[in-house]
């Protein structure tokens, strides 16, 4: 399925979500997805990009890593239905927008948890959800410049 489509059921998902462990559920599926877009452009994805999608890959993995891992079945994963990447810019801003939302989720849950290990759970996932955020930005603005080169080479040509 493409980057684009997996990113607007993340939201959804993540907005329609309600109780603290569903909301976690949802974080834990947008920090899997956003691995594996990383992982596609490190791969496959205009050079410039290579080395920030690679930092992305490890900040996502880190965002999944502190929360606990939900028991999903393996068509639910959002991530392993990744297939596609049509447009790297589109892919980002979506991808940007989602990882905002999980921070602001998270926020939520810390400002109440109940216990201290939810707590610190959610610090370190806010904290790798907005480094990852960073590293999209820095890949939209290389996009940007690349852009902004490729435009006289275009005209001159």
């Amino acid at each position: 399925m493409d980057a684009v489509r997996l990113i607007l059921a993340s939201r959804r998902a993540l907005a329609g979500s309600g109780e603290a462990p569903v909301i976690l559920t949802e974080v834990w599926q947008a920090q899997a997805l956003a691995q594996a877009i990383g992982s596609r452009l490190a791969v496959s994805g205009p050079p410039e990009l290579r080395g920030e999608a690679l930092g992305l890959t490890e900040l996502a993995g880190r965002g999944c890593g502190v929360l606990d891992a939900p028991e999903l079945d393996p068509g639910d994963l959002r991530a392993a239905q990744l297939t596609e990447l049509a447009d790297a810019h589109e892919v980002l801003v979506g991808l940007g927008g989602l990882l905002g939302e999980v921070g602001i989720a998270l926020v939520g849950i810390a400002s109440s948890a109940a216990d201290e290990r939810t707590y610190w759970q959610c610090m370190e996932a806010i904290d790798a959800a907005d480094e990852s955020r960073d590293r999209v930005r820095e890949m939209l603005r290389k996009l940007a410049a690349r852009e902004e080169t490729a435009l006289p080479e275009r005209e001159a040509g």
